[in-house]
C-alpha cells in the first residue's frame, strides 16, 4: 500500500511536470518551424530545426536592446531598492516611535493601491524632472513601487533578531549605519533572496508604467519590444514571433536554474519568518 502510494504521487508530480513544459515546448516547436510550415501539418511534436529563425528574430525585433534595458532596470531597481528598503526597514524595526509606526502604518496602505491609479501624476512628476523616456526614471519609478514590499519584509526579518547584535556592535564602536551594513545585512540574507524573488521578475516584465515612461525604440524593455514586434507581424510570421519569445524568457529561466537553490532557500525562509 505504501508503494502504490509513493508511485501515484510520484506519477502525478511527472503529469504536472509535464503539463508546465508543454507550453515551451510548444514554443520550441513553432520557433523551429521553417516559414512554409504550418504547425498542424506533418509531424507536430518534430520541428523543422531551421536555426536561421533565431538570427532573424534577434535583427528584426532589436530584442537584444530591450534585454539589455530590462536588466540595467531590474538590477538598479533592486540595488536602490534594498540600500533603501534595508536602511528604512532597520530604521522602523529597532526604534518603535509613534513617527516610526505611522510611516510603516503608511507604506503598509501603499501596498494596497495599484500602481497604475498613480500613472497620471506620477507622469506629471516625471516630467517636470525630465525623467520620461529615460532608464533612470524608470528605475526610480519601478524602486517606489517596489519600496514598500522591501520596507515590509526587512523590518519582518529585523525585529526576528535578537538586539544584542546591536548592543555587542556598538560596544565595539560601531555606528547605527556600520552595524546594519557588517551585521545585520549579513545576517537578513533570506530577507534578501525573498524580496528579489518576489519583486524581480515583475520589474523585468513590468509593462503597465513602462508603456507610459519609456517612448523610444531604443529605451523599450522586453515586453514593449515584443508587444510591437508581435503587432508589426500580426499573427503572420508565427516562426519569428515565437523565436523572439523563446529568446526573451532564456535570461529568466537561466537565472532561476543558477539560483534555484538560493530561491528556495529564501523562500522557505520567508514563510519561517513570516
Amino acid at each position: 500500500m505504501k508503494h502504490a502510494s509513493k508511485a501515484v504521487r510520484y506519477t502525478l508530480i511527472i503529469m504536472i511536470c509535464l503539463m508546465c513544459l508543454i507550453p515551451f515546448y510548444i514554443l520550441l516547436v513553432l520557433a523551429l518551424n521553417s516559414p512554409q510550415r504550418i504547425f498542424y501539418e506533418g509531424n507536430i511534436f518534430l520541428p523543422d530545426f531551421d536555426w536561421q529563425n533565431f538570427v532573424l528574430a534577434w535583427n528584426k525585433s532589436k530584442i537584444g536592446t530591450a534585454m539589455l534595458n530590462s536588466a540595467l532596470i531590474t538590477f538598479g531597481t533592486l540595488a536602490l531598492t534594498i540600500v533603501t528598503g534595508g536602511l528604512a526597514g532597520y530604521a522602523i524595526a529597532r526604534r518603535n516611535t509613534r513617527y516610526n509606526k505611522f510611516v510603516f502604518g503608511l507604506l503598509l496602505s501603499c501596498m494596497m493601491i495599484p500602481g497604475i491609479i498613480n500613472t497620471v501624476p506620477l507622469y506629471t512628476l516625471m516630467q517636470r524632472i525630465h525623467a520620461v523616456n529615460t532608464l533612470w526614471g524608470m528605475i526610480l519609478v519601478c524602486s517606489t513601487l517596489a519600496l514598500p514590499s522591501a520596507v515590509f519584509i526587512y523590518s519582518t526579518f529585523i525585529r526576528a533578531l535578537p538586539k544584542e547584535l546591536d548592543e555587542a556592535a556598538a560596544l565595539d564602536g560601531c555606528t547605527g549605519f556600520s552595524t546594519f551594513w557588517r551585521i545585520i545585512f549579513p545576517a537578513i540574507k533570506p530577507a534578501t533572496a525573498s524580496f528579489v524573488i518576489l519583486n524581480g521578475f515583475g520589474i523585468w516584465n513590468n509593462y503597465a508604467q513602462a508603456v507610459f515612461f519609456l517612448q523610444s525604440r531604443s529605451k523599450q524593455n522586453i515586453p514593449q519590444a515584443l508587444s510591437i514586434f508581435f503587432q508589426q507581424f500580426g499573427g503572420g510570421d508565427w516562426h519569428l514571433m515565437a523565436s523572439t519569445a523563446f529568446i526573451a524568457i532564456v535570461p529568466v529561466v537561466v537565472i532561476f536554474l543558477i539560483f534555484q537553490k538560493q530561491f528556495i532557500k529564501g523562500l522557505t525562509d520567508g514563510a519561517l519568518k513570516g
